[in-house]
């Protein structure tokens, strides 16, 4: 059974795209927790981290290099921005696909809940 991510890169459900590319798409986040709030997310399935394999040091890399492009775009910057990763249940990951948050548009508290 695909995931909730891989039914969106699949266009099964439909979801509010802000960047995509070959091996990367951003959405933003249903649930928001900041004004600006999105999902960077591989579309290739990387369960969490802990998942991750040598292989995939490049897409990695990419994710990061995304969130930069994103938030240039988006003009959010200057002002700053934070990028998490949930990594397991206990960390707060509820879809398994791993993915990246990208939380800007107001002061960002430390440390987080």
């Amino acid at each position: 059974m695909n995931s909730l991510f891989q039914k969106i890169i699949n266009r099964e459900i439909p979801a509010s795209i802000v960047f995509e590319n070959d091996r990367i798409i951003a959405i933003r986040d249903i649930n928001p927790q900041a004004p600006t709030h999105l999902l960077i997310i591989p579309k290739k399935l990387i369960v969490n981290l802990l998942d991750a394999q040598q292989e995939d040091q490049q897409i990695l890399g990419e994710l990061l290099l995304a969130s930069k492009e994103i938030a240039t775009t988006l003009g959010i910057q200057a002002d700053g921005y934070r990028i998490v990763i949930n990594n397991g249940k206990d960390a707060g990951q509820e879809v398994p696909h791993m993915h990246l948050h990208l939380l800007a548009g107001r002061k960002l508290a430390w440390p987080p809940g």
